[in-house]
This record gives C-alpha cells, structure tokens and sequence, in this order.
C-alpha cells in the first residue's frame, strides 16, 4: 500500500510538472486558434526555437530568468515574421505558418549549434544556488512544481489582463467579427501580426523553460506542439464552456493538465515511452470526434 502512494503521488507530481510546462505553450495555441482564428503551424518551430535560445546563452553563462525573456522575444520576432508573411505577402495563413516552422528547423539548428545540447551542470530556474540557500529541504523535491505553478499563474493574469484592454478586445474582434475591426477603421493586419508575436512569444517561453526543467535541448522537441496545444485547449474549453466563472485561460491550462494525464496514465499501462506520438494522435483524434458530436448534437437541439 505505500509503495502504491509513493507510486501515486510521483505520477501526479510528474503529470503536474509536465501539465503546467506545456500549459503555458497552450496559452499561445489559444490565442491563435481560439482568438484569431488562425491555424499557425509555426508553433513547431518556436517551440525548439525557445529551447535552443536558452540552453544557449545558459552555457555562454546568461542569467536563466534572463534566458526566458530572450526567449519570449525570439518566438515573437518569429510569430512577427510569420504575421508579415500573412498579411504583407498575402500568404494564406495555413501556407504562412508551414513556411514559418521549415525556416525555423534550420534557424534552431544554426542556433544551437547541434541537434542535442545538454545543460545539466548549469544553474538553470528550477536548480542554482540561491535556490539551495533560501529554499528549504521540505520544499526541494517540489521546487520545480512550485515555480512552474507561479509561472503559469503570472503569465494567466498577464493575458487575462491583456485581453481586457483595448488591444486585447480587438484581437479577440479579430475572430469573431474581423468587418467589426475595420469599421472602427483599425488595420485588421497588424492586430492579427500583434496575435501572432504574442502567441509564438508564450510558445517559445514554453520551450525555454521545458528545456531548463528536462536539462537539454533536441532539435526535433517541437514535433507535434501544435498537436499537443490544440488537444489542450480543445479538453479544456469545451470541458468548462458552460462553466461561467472559469475562465477560458484557466480552462486552457486544466485542459493540458488532463492531456498530460491521459497520456501519463496511457504510458503507465503498458504503452512504451516511444508511442508518445502515437497516444497523443489517437487522443487528439477521440477529443475532435467528441467535440463534433456535441457541437451536432446542439444543432439537432436547436
């Protein structure tokens, strides 16, 4: 019976630090797909191209609470180039993102010198000194749940913030009623390429902070993000639709959560550790076929 607890509460730590990691990437799935309405592909590439920016100026010996920052602006700068393609180009937004994330797989490659950097003899965000010094020995197995969950909290009221502001009311315009947009005689395309930066700003944090939590960088770590970000944000929001006091941000990162515990608990039935890929395709496929049944289901209704 205690070696089952024991068993129990490293799978939910474990699903927890992986859930709140990956949240923060569903954040900028949500913008895009949710807000904007726009399917960016990109988010393959800034997801790598956050983790490379990191694990890079981590051993040239930057602070890592720095690195996050850097990072942020490189998957904006990315998400930015993107949105300029779209409108600037006339690009259709699927081609522009797909574009986007091709260019990224050998910008992370230039970047990060390799296809593999580890960093794990290097002061990261989840393990450095002062961390040693004031934190104490109760709370150093936790710490990296601990500050994933204040990271993903501050991030939330950030964009919670953000989109009750003016900027923020027109990016959410921008999906539902674009011919609004312009009549208040507001270029449509820059809020759009304004969507867009910010998105690929929270993937590309995800990516840094994921590779400081894992200890390395791998080129190919960006594969399937955008799968994984949708099946979150698509768990979450239909979940709590109709669930009025929570918010779509906070449904979004209960939403990764429980995509982290489905494949988690998919994992520790049998599966092997290389059919990650695999569960998280059968999974995103049952959440769309589920979805698309309520959503028929309420049209027959009304």
């Amino acid at each position: 019976m205690a070696e089952f607890l024991v068993f129990l509460f490293n799978f939910i730590l474990g699903v927890l630090e992986e859930g709140f990691a990956y949240a923060i990437m569903a954040l900028g799935v949500y913008i895009t797909y949710k807000i904007l309405d726009f399917p960016d592909l990109s988010v393959d590439g800034t997801f790598p191209l956050g983790g490379a920016v990191a694990v890079v100026l981590i051993i040239a010996g930057v602070n890592p609470v720095l690195t996050l920052f850097i990072s942020f602006l490189a998957g904006a700068l990315a998400g930015t180039i993107a949105g300029l393609i779209h409108v600037k180009l006339k690009v259709r937004d699927l081609f522009s993102g797909i574009i986007m994330m091709t260019a990224l797989y050998s910008i992370n490659l230039r970047i990060a010198g390799k296809s593999n950097v580890a960093i794990f003899s290097k002061d990261t965000i989840f393990e450095n000194s002062f961390l040693e010094k004031y934190i104490p020995d109760s709370l150093k197995p936790y710490i990296t749940v601990i500050l994933l969950f204040i990271i993903i909290l501050i991030l939330k009221l950030i964009l919670d913030f953000y989109l009750n502001t003016k900027s923020g009311y027109l990016l959410r315009a921008i999906g539902d009623n674009p011919t609004l947009v312009t009549s208040l005689a507001v270029d449509k395309g820059k809020i759009k390429i304004i969507g867009l930066a910010l998105a690929n700003g929270f993937v590309a944090l995800s990516g840094a902070i994921y590779c400081q939590k894992s200890g390395f960088f791998e080129i190919s770590m960006g594969t399937g993000t955008m799968t994984i970000g949708l099946a979150s944000v698509i768990i979450g929001t239909n979940l709590f639709r109709k669930v009025s006091f929570i918010k779509s941000t906070t449904a979004v990162i209960i939403g990764s959560l429980l995509y982290k515990l489905c494949v988690s608990i998919a994992i520790s039935l049998g599966m092997p550790a290389s059919d990650l890929k695999l569960i998280t395709a059968i999974l995103f496929l049952g959440i769309l076929v589920i979805s698309n049944d309520r959503k028929r289901k309420v049209k027959s209704n009304a």
